[in-house]
């Protein structure tokens, strides 16, 4: 009697697990949503596209690429956090939108309502200036922030992006008051510097076209090592700052998608890494090509939240009032 329950339990089982093992196995019968988090043209949402149009082959379903920037990157992050588990709404995002943005403000979603796909590169930052700018070294930059509180304005992806903490952490460290603008994404907050509408922007590598024409300046890094396109300028640390960008440029999907999309997303974006022209789109924006698998993203990115947690409460850097 005991034998023939358990067989109905085990039976009734494999009705429910079937159909989940056939859609997996399907997958995919439609085209794929994937929501940039970063306003269009920007190194997130370039990189993002090239990687998805070359992931496409092993996939067999066209990937659509939007983009719904604001808040860096956690807007988008709030939208695809309530879609179905189902393979078909994903996030092209940075690791910012996780495990930064939410310790700053209340965000509608956690870290745990997502399942990493992997990552595939980490983008260099640094802190720019017009030409016309009279600050020809960084140091010259703080120097003056310090002396005139309030008026040293600087552009950024946001409250809570690395590019805004490097910011902070340098106001912390000597003791300056200046002015965050935070924008949708980077190519804005580039926009913004050029139309003088802010002293400095801390961004990420869409200023290079910007440098060669000779438009703007590049007054410090935030990488551990100098770029090679620059190598004579400094980086943070450097500069005595003991900061580093760490951010990843990744892909996730809502919690509960089944393992066997996940995998075979993985091995779709992988495989596209090898692609000659998105190593070549990688290396003109001056992206390192980086990769993890799902589970290893998991892992970094739960580390580099109590990591990052830990910094922001030893600089006091407050958080975001809550929106009435």
């Amino acid at each position: 009697m005991k034998r023939n329950a358990w067989t109905i339990i085990f039976l009734s089982g494999l009705i429910f697990l079937i159909p989940a093992l056939t859609f997996a196995q399907t997958y995919p019968t439609k085209p794929i949503s994937i929501l940039v988090g970063f306003a269009p043209g920007g190194t997130m949402d370039v990189s993002t596209r090239v990687l998805a149009g070359k992931a496409e082959k092993s996939v067999g379903q066209p990937f659509i690429i939007t983009n719904n920037g604001g808040g860096g990157g956690s807007v988008a992050l709030g939208i695809v956090a309530k879609e179905k588990a189902d393979g078909y709404s994903l996030a092209g995002c940075t690791s910012t939108g996780l495990i930064r943005i939410p310790q700053f403000r209340t965000v509608p979603y956690r870290l745990e309502d997502f399942v990493p796909l992997m990552h595939f590169g980490a983008p260099q930052t640094g802190v720019v200036v017009r030409s016309d700018s009279p600050f020809k070294t960084f140091r010259e930059l703080v120097e003056y922030g310090r002396k005139n509180p309030g008026k040293v304005t600087y552009s950024s992806t946001g409250v809570g992006s690395p590019m805004h903490l490097a910011m902070e952490y340098v106001g912390k460290q000597e003791g300056i008051q200046w002015t965050h603008v935070p924008y949708p994404g980077s190519a804005p907050a580039l926009t913004a510097l050029l139309g003088g509408h802010v002293t400095a922007q801390s961004g990420s590598t869409e200023w290079i076209p910007q440098i060669k024409a000779g438009a703007v300046r590049l007054l410090g890094t935030h990488g551990e090592k100098r770029m090679k396109l620059f190598p004579d300028v400094p980086t943070f640390r450097e500069l005595g700052y003991d900061f580093i960008n760490e951010t990843v440029f990744m892909v996730a999907a809502p919690k509960g998608t089944p393992l066997a999309i996940v995998k075979k997303l993985e091995e779709a974006f992988h495989k596209a890494m090898n692609d000659p022209e998105f190593i070549q789109t990688m290396e003109k924006m001056e992206i390192e090509i980086t990769y993890r698998n799902s589970e290893d993203t998991k892992k970094y990115l739960e580390e580099a939240y109590a990591r990052l947690g830990k910094m922001i409460t030893e600089l006091k850097i407050p958080k975001e009032p809550a929106k009435k």
